[in-house]
């Protein structure tokens, strides 16, 4: 058994400075230290798909991270472990506990993952090692994993009961942020294509901005139009965009925009909340909302009866904009320069896609790569997360105590 504060030190000396996960009693020491300690700063995530997004975010900002979860949320894990991290090559250390582990009692509910923990593991060739249990094995434990990172390489440890020594919960409860502002801008629906929404977009967003657009047409149509290198084009992984999004607006001083899609914000509504609470002021979400998944054969999603921007509003974004044509989307884009974020606007489109669509011809890893690249010269270059910008409204965030932004070698 080891001590919470010898592991999070021995990352911290490694290199490690983000932490996403969700809760399990074996990690109780571990998230109870990390939430009290400035080495290793945890956003606490209301999914563990939706933490793989997070790390993979900060991945892309400059951090090394490590992501936590029950072994019971790691088939919830499976989607963005194999279709983000893995074609991007987004590398995360992994902290998988070991419920319903053979020859243990347990819960009933955790009899079937607990046999086939390592297993599904290993099906998704994701290397994995027995969580150190001893003061000696935490460094080489430790260097394995950041060696398996430096190759781009996803690594896992598997806790089981007894790992960790048992500490308190520090920190004081979290203060819910209060209800944001919501504006109407609707008038008789327009019918504009999410084309004309993302030419409209191009025209307006400024030059440092980082844009993240979520799978599927949407991101197909934005590099036909322009192809930045400020653009990550998500591929899979359906519904993380906002989440990696958020790891991003949490790590850098960039102004961040997320482009998401109506199923794909329905499918991680936990994000908002998350989005919410973290209150990151560079970052603004817009929802492009055709009521289908056009990239699928156009079957309808349940969004005309969801009030995207109602609901974010009550998770804490400081604004929420609803609008339905091309003008009150310009008019709504316009009036984000002079607030702090997070905003939320959601516009309605009309269903379908231009025909003979493309697809991007560089690889996943060289949008990371040169995403994460554009993103480490813009902090290099201000020297932090105070650095100017002709977005003023949209600054760092003031709630969130990320690590200090400014450029150092990178452990990876």
């Amino acid at each position: 058994m080891i001590s919470a504060q010898t592991f999070v030190r021995s990352a911290a000396e490694r290199g490690y400075d983000f932490c996403a996960g969700v809760p399990c009693s074996l990690l109780t020491p571990l998230i109870n230290h990390v939430i009290s300690d400035a080495d290793l700063h945890y956003v606490p995530a209301t999914s563990e798909g939706e933490a793989i997004a997070l790390s993979a975010g900060a991945w892309l900002a400059g951090r090394q991270t490590i992501t936590m979860c029950q072994n019971s949320g790691l088939g919830n894990m499976v989607n963005p472990l194999t279709s983000l991290n893995r074609p991007f090559r987004i590398p995360t250390l992994l902290i998988c506990t070991w419920r319903g582990e053979p020859g243990k009692p347990d819960e009933p509910q955790h009899e079937l993952m607990g046999r086939i923990t390592p297993g599904l593991l290993a099906l998704m060739e994701i290397g994995h090692e027995p969580f150190p249990t001893a003061d000696d094995m935490v460094g080489g434990t430790l260097d394995r994993a950041v060696r398996a990172a430096a190759d781009r390489r996803t690594s896992a440890l598997v806790m089981a009961a007894g790992s960790v020594a048992d500490m308190p919960l520090s920190a004081p409860h979290a203060i819910a942020p209060s209800t944001g502002d919501i504006t109407d801008l609707r008038e008789s629906f327009s019918g504009a294509t999410r084309l004309q929404a993302l030419t409209s977009f191009l025209a307006w967003v400024p030059d440092e901005a980082a844009v993240l657009v979520s799978t599927g047409k949407g991101g197909r149509e934005l590099y036909t139009l322009a192809d930045r290198d400020q653009h990550f084009y998500q591929v899979g992984s359906m519904g993380c965009v906002s989440a990696v999004g958020l790891g991003v607006a949490l790590n850098s001083p960039r102004p961040v925009v997320v482009l998401d899609g109506d199923g794909a914000a329905l499918m991680k509504l936990g994000n908002l909340a998350t989005i919410g609470a973290m209150q990151p002021g560079n970052l603004v979400h817009i929802v492009l909302d055709n009521a289908s998944h056009d990239s699928t054969g156009g079957q309808p999603t349940v969004s005309p009866g969801v009030d995207f921007a109602a609901i974010a509003a009550a998770c804490g974004y400081r604004t929420a904009t609803r609008c339905n044509t091309l003008a009150g989307f310009s008019k709504a884009l316009e009036t984000l320069t002079s607030s702090p974020g997070p905003h939320l606007v959601h516009l309605r489109i009309a269903p379908g896609s231009v025909s003979g669509l493309g697809r991007p011809t560089i690889s996943p890893r060289e949008v990371a790569d040169r995403f994460r690249s554009w993103l480490a010269a813009w902090t290099g270059l201000t020297g932090g997360n105070s650095g100017a910008s002709s977005w003023p409204g949209l600054g760092p965030s003031a709630t969130y105590q990320s690590p200090n932004c400014s450029r150092r070698a990178n452990p990876l």
